[in-house]
């Protein structure tokens, strides 16, 4: 199936909003509104999602663990790591989705199906 310019333009907008302070809310709103619509759309913005999500439980583990003392390091490394994956991660799915192709997010809870 080939995605219209419009289908690509939403799917890319659901991994790119991420990147503008609206890591939940932009995905969660275009999956809801465009869902039914187009199962491109659907699948990117679910995966987006899916992804943000999936940040949000990394986030609050490796903030967690930054009161253990044995994994510190790990943790500062992580608190590094984690927003750098993010950002390239969202730049690589906004160009697959932009260019009508499929992507899925590597390491992603898959929660929403």
């Amino acid at each position: 199936m080939h995605a219209s310019n419009d289908e690509k333009l939403w799917a890319a907008l659901s991994h790119i909003l991420a990147l503008a302070g609206v890591q939940l809310l932009a995905p969660l709103i275009i999956y809801l509104v465009k869902k039914d619509r187009s199962a491109f759309i659907r699948d990117h913005a679910r995966e987006s999602l899916n992804f943000q999500i999936s940040i949000l439980i990394y986030g609050a583990v490796l903030a967690a663990l930054f009161f253990t003392i044995i994994l510190i390091p790990l943790v500062y490394i992580g608190a590094f790591a984690l927003p750098l994956f993010d950002l390239v991660m969202v730049i690589v799915a906004t160009i697959k989705a932009a260019s009508g192709d499929p992507w899925r997010y590597p390491l992603c809870i898959r929660l929403v199906k």
